[in-house]
């Protein structure tokens, strides 16, 4: 991993950006101490929608129903 100064990492942005791209991980340094990382940007991801499948599950009919005690634990009457 490349380390820069603030100095050269403020004068040499844009070099410094197309190396980013190009996959490079980039430390700046402040009185050589590291104080920053610059990195390729990862999309966050997308967290799945509720409801996403509604409607596509099916309940056989055959399907027994859950005991009374089950029910009341479950919050259900």
């Amino acid at each position: 991993m490349k380390q820069v100064n603030v100095h050269e990492a403020k004068t040499q942005l844009s070099r410094l950006l197309e190396e980013v791209e190009a996959g490079e991980r980039i430390v700046i340094a402040r009185a050589g101490e590291p104080v920053a990382v610059l990195s390729p940007y990862q999309a966050a991801v997308r967290r799945r929608r509720l409801g996403q499948f509604a409607g596509e599950a099916i309940i056989h009919a055959d399907f027994d129903e859950l005991p009374a005690d089950m029910l009341a634990a479950l919050g259900q009457p």
